[in-house]
């Protein structure tokens, strides 16, 4: 784990400490004690491993790209993007999920057993990205936890299909957005006020692969991650797929939850020039994620011999459709070579990028990765249109390799 944010309460500090911390109520948030800076021990997420913490009040840790290989996202591999305090032990058995709303028929309580007997399962693998994946490469720097490449990741979730509780419940012709809310605690502990609470339109809620999920590559989800249950959509901001979640609005208006309004998960609704002050009316909530790419593998860094070809290969992915081609490049952009690209597993799934490259001479190189989607839209080679949260860098994603004889 990274030295960058420390997970403990006071309490388990001072049992590793051996004493009190004193005045440890004024200690900054995510501030390393000086007891700890120079140790070797690794600071831990429990389920997680490799992550690099940004902070810790609330819990938020990513995955360095080399980490991110598998074809499927492994449950100790996805990152965490959390905003307020985890619950406690929530406890399956008693977990409820009400349905109501403005625009429901009716109001309506399933606990999380009558959601599994009732309904069928599906199996979706699907993307979850952090709206702000990237945000560290903005300049001037955003405000937020400063994601490099690796709040973004790719499991197989098992759950319902909203649609089919929605349906269940029943919907309005006036229904225009679903709002969620979870059992996660406001980092004030302020009674009754969320932590986040965001939807989608109606329209993403009742796509097939939008789902109230209860598993993950067929174990329960992590603690971290939602347990014990949560929604997913995928290819949208992760922050619209709720986790602990105990309650779903059906909205006849946009839903205007925590983290709903603001700048909040908003980008300038028009370019401006970076810097820029964006009067809040002037800015528009995000939807689907755009064109991305990410290489796995090499690690940047890495040393490579000229008399070999050097094996690449990463993912690739988009929130509206599919990525039709993925191109690198070795010459910082003046030319690109055609990788081999899978197709996604369903609709929403990451793809795979394959291909192998050969250097002329040695030296230092970049290897440059761009996703072309259905569309005919690219990623970037330099970082795209600045916004005040540092949300959407899609910017193309690049190694290091120094070539050797």
């Amino acid at each position: 784990m990274s030295r960058r944010g420390f997970l403990s309460g006071l309490k388990t500090l001072s049992v590793l400490l051996g004493a009190e911390v004193v005045y440890g109520q004024f200690m900054p948030s995510g501030l390393i004690p000086a007891a700890f800076a120079q140790s070797d021990t690794p600071f831990e997420i429990a389920g997680k491993d490799g992550l690099v913490v940004l902070n810790d009040r609330p819990v938020n840790a990513e995955t360095p790209a080399h980490l991110l290989d598998d074809k499927v996202t492994p449950a100790n591999r996805l990152f965490v993007r959390n905003n307020g305090i985890v619950p406690s032990a929530p406890n399956p058995d008693t977990w409820t999920l009400t349905i109501e709303g403005e625009s429901a028929k009716q109001s309506k309580i399933f606990t999380l057993n009558e959601l599994k007997q009732r309904f069928k399962h599906y199996t979706y693998q699907l993307t979850l990205e952090c709206g702000g994946n990237g945000r560290a490469e903005f300049s001037p720097a955003a405000t937020g936890n400063q994601w490099t490449t690796g709040a973004v990741g790719c499991p197989k979730w098992t759950g319902v299909r909203l649609k089919d509780v929605l349906q269940a419940v029943g919907v309005n012709d006036d229904a225009v957005y679903i709002g969620y809310y979870g059992n996660d605690q406001h980092l004030s502990r302020t009674p009754g006020k969320a932590a986040i609470s965001r939807g989608v339109p109606i329209s993403k809620a009742m796509e097939d692969e939008s789902l109230i999920a209860w598993e993950m590559n067929g174990d329960p989800l992590p603690i971290m991650n939602g347990f014990p249950l949560r929604l997913v959509f995928g290819g949208w901001p992760a922050s619209t797929s709720g986790k602990w979640l105990s309650k779903i609005v059906i909205r006849n208006q946009v839903h205007d939850g925590a983290k709903m309004l603001g700048k909040a998960y908003r980008v300038p609704c028009e370019p401006v020039a970076p810097g820029t002050t964006v009067p809040d009316d002037e800015m528009c909530i995000i939807e689907a994620m755009p064109i991305k790419s990410l290489i796995t593998y090499p690690q940047s860094g890495v040393q490579h011999k000229l008399s070999k070809a050097l094996a690449v290969r990463g993912h690739a992915w988009c929130g509206s459709t599919s990525v039709k081609d993925m191109f690198t490049s070795i010459d910082f952009g003046q030319t690109w070579q055609k990788a081999e690209l899978s197709r996604p597993a369903n609709r929403h799934a990451w793809q795979h990028f394959s291909t192998r490259i050969s250097f002329p001479q040695t030296g230092y190189y970049e290897i440059w990765a761009k996703a072309v989607d259905e569309t005919g839209k690219a990623q970037p080679m330099v970082l795209p249109g600045w916004n005040p949260k540092g949300y959407l860098n899609n910017a193309c994603h690049r190694v290091a390799v120094k070539v050797i004889a």
